[in-house]
């Protein structure tokens, strides 16, 4: 599978089922769901990000979907004459297909025919830019293709040398299978490997008292941008979805002068492809390992709620739904109502979620740096690990490495010099006031 290349955009169809009747699911707090114009949206913005130039969308509704092509046959007809009048080379659909489905669409449109997951990974393959995405992507596309291989029998054989290798042999499509089948056992030998590492690095990260905070939300929430805002790192940040996709860590002091360790990861989308959580799960890991999350919202879109549901699924799903969180609304400066209320705004889109001994909620704007410094006090206060207490302390002038320590690790509120000693009151993390307790009043 191919990355569809910005070069030479794709021209493409998109297509929606929709189930109308007794058939149709009933959206719930557990499961909300996204109208079929609503869905057919982000899938555009999808193809976009991929490379495709969407020129047409169909919708069609139906009691519930064929088994042979999920649309019907009277409307594979319809889609075809729109194919060729509008010279697509690609047909995108909403849902998931069958393999059986896929071949039957792709002989009747006589043109590349790709379901939602396909493009999704088709995005992540594109953005993968470290050995370890690289190798997550293919484990998840390869996945996804073995059971959609399909062969022609003896006319497809491959005949060897030998004893016992007369005859049709083994056909193409069972050497095509072997051959995936091992290469999926390599790569997850080298994936076991990468998380293998990722857990000896976190093990020194944890050696000494760092807290790790993690960004989470979803796809093109403005984490990369929050992210580049609080650390100062070059992260890609554009509007096309999935443009981070390999994590990065860095360091950040908080308003205490504690340092701690924030991760930029993947954002989460409504239906992420199974294959693709599975094989992200070193990277998911650390999500699973954090102390606090910050789960970025765009709270100007008018789907809020339903991507906050979803990426509160995942996140229950990869074991990290307990995690105490930071509700950060972000892209206030657009919406008035979350930036005047954002506790009474966080509250109405989790609803049920709602706790406020896990969940705090800061109005921020990442793009212009509104509500940041809110945003890193709330992150001081929620941390556990090596909290901090505000002392007194006498230090001879003349331990300028102690007063050095002090004012690079430590928020220093007074400071005064009586003769040779400096009176100080301070906020002390706990690592660092266990170094300066002979000197604590």
């Amino acid at each position: 599978m191919p990355a569809l290349q910005e070069s030479a955009r794709e021209r493409a169809i998109l297509v929606a089922l929709e189930v109308r009747g007794r058939n149709a699911k009933s959206p719930t707090r557990d499961a909300p769901e996204f109208n079929a114009e609503e869905s057919l949206d982000e899938l555009r913005t999808l193809a976009q990000s991929a490379g495709a130039d969407v020129c047409d969308v169909i919708l069609q509704s139906r009691p519930g979907p064929d088994a042979a092509t999920l649309i019907g046959s009277g409307k594979v007809e319809e889609l075809k004459a729109h194919v060729a009048s509008d010279a697509a080379g690609t047909v995108i659909f909403d849902s998931e297909l069958t393999p059986s489905q896929q071949r039957n669409l792709e002989r009747a449109l006589d043109c590349k025919v790709l379901d939602r997951t396909q493009l999704i990974l088709d995005i992540f393959a594109s953005r993968a830019r470290t050995r370890e995405g690289q190798l997550q992507v293919e484990l998840a596309q390869l996945n996804y293709l073995l059971p959609r291989l399909s062969g022609h029998g003896a006319e497809m054989s491959r005949l060897g040398g030998g004893i016992g290798t007369r005859g049709p042999g083994e056909t193409k499509l069972e050497t095509d299978r072997r051959r995936i089948y091992t290469r999926i056992k390599k790569l997850e030998r080298n994936l076991d490997a990468v998380r293998s590492g990722r857990s000896t690095q976190r093990r020194q990260r944890q050696s000494v008292p760092l807290a790790t905070l993690a960004l989470v939300g979803y796809t093109n929430a403005g984490k990369s941008t929050l992210f580049n805002r609080l650390t100062g790192a070059g992260v890609t940040a554009d509007a096309r979805m999935f443009a981070t996709l390999d994590p990065t860590v860095r360091h950040i002091a908080l308003p205490s002068r504690r340092k701690v360790l924030l991760s930029d990861t993947v954002g989460f989308i409504r239906n992420l492809p199974t294959t693709l959580v599975k094989a992200f799960r070193a990277t998911l890991e650390e999500v699973t390992e954090a102390s606090l999350l910050l789960h970025v919202v765009d709270a100007s879109s008018l789907l809020a709620p339903q991507q906050t549901e979803h990426v509160l699924k995942v996140l229950a799903e990869i074991g990290a739904g307990e995690t105490r969180q930071i509700l950060v609304l972000n892209k206030a400066d657009l919406l008035p109502e979350a930036a005047e209320n954002p506790v009474g705004f966080g509250e109405r889109m989790l609803g049920e979620a709602w706790s406020p001994v896990k969940w705090r909620v800061v109005a921020i704007s990442a793009r212009n740096g509104e509500g940041i410094p809110h945003l890193l006090s709330v992150m001081d206060e929620m941390l556990d690990l090596d909290p901090v207490t505000r002392a007194t302390l006498e230090i001879p002038a003349k331990e300028g490495a102690l007063l050095h320590d002090l004012h690079e690790h430590a928020r220093v509120i007074s400071s005064k010099l009586a003769g040779t000693i400096y009176q100080i009151e301070a906020d002390l993390p706990a690592s660092v006031r266990k170094r300066l307790e002979p000197f604590v009043l």
